[in-house]
């Protein structure tokens, strides 16, 4: 959403993250490089550009391969400091992102929180012998260099077409884009023609060292409660109560309306801590539906909302992946990243 009253509030944040991000590339302000192979992910702007879903792909396609670790900050959660998710953890102790992370994955590969991103990296490299590491969100917290930079755009709101807060959502300028090795178009469409696609690459002017991808987002089959599933297909026989805490949930409804029609939307902020009120909201909500009826939420969601007793029994989950077009090619310039290095 463009806010164009407070342009002149943008010029201000403009020139106090350029000059930010001049001090870095000029060496007065420090950044960290690690011999042990860094890729980071991140985006210019604020809101939902598909980041854990990119972060989930890499951190799997990795640990088939390598000793891998996540590092991010555990948005949301109440503690402070360095800490490593473990079957003890839940998203209060972590945050939902890390914890959703976990509840996929389990021990595949070591997920680490820690504000503090240079000692957070170095104390996760350590203990767990790692031979590669992702960092979660991490375009704009350049304490430390990342190896390989993967900057993600959304389709539906590029950043070309942005412009820096609070008149727009960028974080930074879009100069920003420059320190990108790879540049990600995610959640395109399913059939996106190749017209579209010289757009984007025409308006995002990739330099000589950069290549540009394009991904989607897909669905599972299933949706899944805490012991059992449910085929997407079978959807269109319940009254549906979806429950989003997400930054952009129109993919999502998007989606289910291939499925059902008979839906009924809560929505709430991102990384939304649920009160015993918003329970009862839910339950109110839920009563009002039909006699065949269940709880839908995200993957994300889930981890947060299965902690109330009342929406344990009645509630799926709907898991999300990254699909990327040209998937070997991208797959192989990864790994050949951390090989080399």
């Amino acid at each position: 959403m463009k806010r164009w009253y407070l342009y002149p509030l943008s010029l201000g944040y403009h020139v106090a993250t350029s000059l930010r991000n001049r001090l870095y590339n000029w060496g007065i302000y420090k950044s960290t490089t690690f011999k042990t192979p860094v890729i980071g992910v991140g985006n210019l702007s604020v809101g939902g550009s598909g980041k854990s879903p990119m972060v989930m792909y890499l951190a799997e396609l990795l640990s088939k391969t390598y000793r891998t670790g996540v590092l991010s900050r555990g948005y949301g959660r109440i503690t402070k400091g360095y800490a490593v998710v473990n079957y003890d953890s839940n998203y209060k102790t972590v945050g939902d992102e890390a914890m959703q992370l976990f509840e996929r994955f389990k021990n595949r590969f070591a997920i680490g929180l820690s504000e503090e991103r240079v000692p957070g990296a170095k104390k996760l490299i350590s203990d767990m012998d790692l031979e590669v590491l992702v960092l979660d969100d991490s375009y704009q917290h350049r304490a430390i260099k990342p190896g390989f930079n993967l900057l993600l755009t959304d389709y539906n709101d590029p950043y070309f077409k942005d412009f820096i807060l609070p008149a727009g959502d960028l974080r930074e300028s879009r100069n920003g884009v420059k320190r990108a090795d790879l540049i990600i178009v995610t959640k395109c469409p399913d059939q996106l023609t190749q017209e579209k696609k010289q757009y984007y690459i025409s308006r995002i002017k990739p330099q000589h060292n950069q290549k540009v991808f394009f991904s989607s987002i897909s669905y599972d089959e299933n949706v899944y409660s805490k012991d059992q599933f449910l085929p997407d297909n079978n959807l269109n026989y319940y009254d549906i109560l979806l429950i989003t805490g997400i930054a952009n949930p129109t993919l999502l409804l998007k989606h289910l309306k291939k499925f059902s029609s008979r839906v009924k939307h809560l929505k709430f902020k991102d990384h939304h801590h649920f009160s015993d009120t918003d329970i009862k909201k839910i339950a109110s909500e839920y009563k009002k539906l039909g006699e065949y009826k269940i709880i839908l939420t995200t993957e994300k969601d889930y981890v947060r909302l299965k902690t109330f007793d009342y929406l344990r029994d009645k509630m799926y989950y709907w898991p999300i992946n990254v699909n990327i077009q040209e998937k070997e090619k991208f797959d192989q310039i990864i790994l050949d990243y951390v090989r080399k290095n």
